[in-house]
C-alpha cells in the first residue's frame, strides 16, 4: 500500500468523526519538500477551523505510525470550486456537471458537460452539441468548471 493510501485508511475515521469527506489524499515531491496533501469536504462546504480540527487528529497518529520515511509537511485544505476529479465516486458523483478537461494527446483543453461515466471513460456533451468520449489515461485531469467570471459579466 502507498503512503497516500496508507495515511487516508489512518484518517478515515478521524475525518468520519469530525462529520468531514475525505476527498482525495495524496503525498506529493514539489521542488526539495515533500507534501502530505489531504483535502476535505462536507455538505455545507469547509472552514479553516475543519482543517485545522483534523490536522490536529492525524498529526499524532502519522508520527506513531512512523511510515513515511521522508521529511514532510501535513497540509489539510478544501478541494475549492473548480475541484479535481480524482476517483470513480466523484465523476459518479458529477454526472450533469460541467467540466474542464485537458487532454494529453493531442494536448488541448475542453470544456462540456459530463453526461456519462463507466468503466473508467468520460462522456462529455460539447457546448456545439457533439459529444466526446475519453478515457481517464488520456486526461492529465478533470474539473469541475467554474463559470463564475462569464456570470459575473452577464
Amino acid at each position: 500500500m502507498d503512503i497516500a493510501a496508507r495515511a487516508k485508511q489512518l484518517a478515515q475515521p478521524h475525518a468520519e468523526q469530525l462529520g468531514l469527506t475525505l476527498w482525495d489524499v495524496r503525498f506529493l515531491k514539489e521542488g526539495a519538500h515533500w507534501y502530505l496533501r489531504f483535502w476535505i469536504d462536507k455538505p455545507g462546504g469547509i472552514g479553516l477551523d475543519d482543517c485545522e480540527a483534523l490536522s490536529r487528529a492525524i498529526d499524532k497518529p502519522l508520527d506513531d505510525a512512523n511510515f513515511i520515511q521522508q521529511q514532510y509537511s501535513l497540509e489539510v485544505c478544501s478541494p475549492g470550486i473548480e475541484r479535481e476529479l480524482t476517483r470513480d465516486e466523484h465523476f459518479a458523483q458529477f454526472i450533469g456537471s460541467k467540466l474542464r478537461i485537458k487532454i494529453t494527446h493531442p494536448a488541448r483543453e475542453l470544456v462540456g458537460e459530463l453526461t456519462g461515466y463507466a468503466d473508467k471513460q468520460l462522456t462529455i456533451a460539447l457546448d456545439d452539441g457533439a459529444s466526446e468520449i475519453l478515457t481517464r489515461k488520456q486526461c492529465a485531469w478533470v474539473k469541475l468548471y467554474d463559470d463564475f467570471d462569464n456570470m459575473e459579466k452577464e
